[in-house]
């Protein structure tokens, strides 16, 4: 759903308007933070990891996240959105 809503190409737009495109490749790509935060308010109450499971799981069954993924853990998330 939320790729319908907000397709890759607007939140890459955006990420790049704020000057906050990643220098290197992480785990946790701008894009993804991006829809990550948007999910925490879609399962409000869940754990960091909880939501980026579910994400994942909801990227994966879009085909838009192909790559293998290990959850990343709480303190990585939090550094993640200070990002």
């Amino acid at each position: 759903m939320l790729t319908r809503v907000f397709p890759p190409e607007l939140i890459d737009e955006v990420v790049a308007e704020c000057g906050r495109v990643e220098q290197r490749t992480r785990l946790l790509p701008a894009r993804v933070v991006v829809y990550f935060v948007l999910a925490m308010c879609l399962f409000f109450g869940q754990g960091y990891e909880e939501v980026a499971r579910l994400l994942v799981q909801g990227l994966e069954r879009e085909g838009r996240w192909v790559k293998t993924w290990r959850v990343p853990t709480t303190a990585a998330i939090g550094r993640a959105r200070l990002r």
